[in-house]
């Protein structure tokens, strides 16, 4: 491998640059979900944002958290918050978040839902294939691919 290909590009996104992938995102997705299913805090802006465009207004919340610090993550997730098992039985539920990397977080709540008797489908702004742990299960939706740092204008940089 070059030095090229171990180099991370730091972005930082602006408010136009996340219309558009939002806009993008929203044009690949299919009009026949049930409600809409943000997992925070990344994905509050973009499940937003989609809800209007897709003109969704049952919009559920997935407070999960799978870092307990920077660079420390836990075995399990915690749920602080997600829909009682009845809301999503027999729904097809739009999973929203901003970006996946791992993945770990979305499987969670992707498994979560079908536990519960749902039929989600995960939509993500930004896909990183390459430090997915799930290759084999990609979200069914992405506005685009990428292997940079992202910086999201609704974050707070450390």
């Amino acid at each position: 491998m070059t030095d090229m290909e171990h180099t991370i590009i730091k972005r930082v996104l602006s408010w136009p640059e996340i219309q558009t992938l939002v806009s993008r995102l929203s044009a690949r997705l299919p009009r026949d979900f049930d409600a809409l299913l943000i997992i925070t805090r990344g994905g509050l802006v973009p499940g937003g944002l989609l809800s209007e465009e897709l003109d969704i207004r049952n919009v559920l919340v997935a407070a999960v958290q799978f870092y307990s610090g920077i660079g420390q993550t836990l075995d399990q997730p915690i749920f602080f918050q997600f829909p009682a098992d009845p809301i999503l039985y027999g729904k097809r539920i739009l999973v929203v978040d901003d970006i996946w990397d791992s993945g770990r977080t979305a499987m969670a709540v992707r498994e979560r839902v079908r536990d519960a008797g749902g039929t989600p489908v995960l939509a993500v702004l930004q896909y990183k294939p390459r430090r997915s742990r799930y290759p084999d299960q990609p979200p069914e939706y992405y506005a685009e691919e990428t292997d940079d740092w992202i910086v999201y204008p609704w974050e707070t940089e450390e």
